[in-house]
């Protein structure tokens, strides 16, 4: 844990045995979930970093997420061994010992194969809002809505050919922004699952965020691990990349990681953003006065001949 405005380390939860592949924060920064592929997920008390329970499944865990009231928690898991992959959810009453907690989930959703053998594999899940539907995404480009009182799949689309790395939403989660492995990320209407917007790249998209005070998205990805040993950071294209939300037009980037961005998250505040990469680093960047004092201008059409010249309106 890190302080935001400084970078100063606060402390460790210390106790999967495993990879984390992610996290949620209740919503008084009180507890902590954990995903990891220990095959487990994990309840923390978020200001001592004590365990306060462990959740066991029948395969690697890949994500979880608070219930919007934190009294509940949703999880997805790999397909492991005889075992499908499964969505489960929890019950975490926040006036009730975490000693009396069932460790067995209220609920449990198979993912059976898909018609052609192949096993799907989820990679995010978040709850809509007043929890009226989980929403996840999966390896094969889809995203699905599940009903979390009776398990039944309610809707699916496929906004994505490939893999969708990375789904975030703006705070009223009225609409969502796609990662994806086809170099490309699409913003979607939440209500009727309407595509906007796509804005399209030359590398694997890992993450995208959408900034709360300005009309940008923030896109992070580059070249795939196992070959940056060999590409230099210029090469393997490794900046954060700013997007204009209406236009689809890229106006900026900012260098600074040599692999992979893998994680992008910006300050409500919009006047900072972290990312985390394949290099081992989490960069805290803080926008200029420039950045945070520009104006979106309607863009022009370009005359023949003319080129269109890229604002660099965020530096580190």
């Amino acid at each position: 844990m890190w302080r935001s405005e400084n970078g100063e380390r606060i402390g460790t939860f210390n106790g999967h045995k495993g990879t984390i592949w992610d996290l949620d924060v209740c919503r008084f920064s009180k507890r902590v979930v954990t995903a990891s592929a220990d095959a487990t997920s994990r309840l923390w008390d978020c200001e001592t970093g004590e365990t306060l329970m462990d959740f066991k499944h029948h395969g690697p865990v890949r994500g979880v997420a608070f219930a919007q009231g934190s009294q509940m928690f949703a999880s997805i898991s790999d397909p492991f061994v005889d075992h499908n992959a499964q969505i489960s959810i929890y019950d975490i009453p926040e006036d009730e010992d975490p000693s009396t907690y069932d460790d067995t989930p209220r609920l449990e959703i198979d993912l059976p194969k898909m018609p052609d053998g192949k096993r799907v594999n989820p990679t995010n899940i978040v709850w809509l809002n007043l929890n009226e539907a989980l929403f996840v995404t999966f390896d094969n480009g889809a995203v699905r809505l599940y009903d979390p009182v009776t398990g039944d799949e309610l809707e699916e689309i496929f906004p994505h050919e490939k893999k969708i790395n990375r789904v975030s939403f703006n705070k009223d989660k009225t609409l969502f922004i796609t990662s994806s492995a086809d170099f490309t990320s699409k913003l979607y209407d939440v209500v009727d699952l309407e595509h906007l917007k796509t804005y399209k790249t030359d590398r694997p998209v890992n993450d995208a965020v959408i900034s709360e005070k300005k009309d940008h998205i923030l896109l992070g990805g580059g070249q795939e691990a196992m070959s940056v040993t060999t590409t230099a950071g210029k090469v393997g294209k490794f900046e954060t990349r700013f997007f204009h939300l209406v236009y689809e037009e890229e106006f900026g980037s900012v260098k600074g990681h040599f692999g992979p961005i893998n994680a992008l998250d910006i300050n409500p505040n919009g006047r900072n953003y972290a990312s985390g990469a394949e290099d081992g680093y989490v960069r805290l960047h803080f926008f200029d006065k420039s950045y945070l004092d520009m104006k979106d201008p309607v863009p022009e059409e370009p005359e023949d001949g003319e080129e269109k010249v890229a604002d660099e309106g965020a530096e580190q």
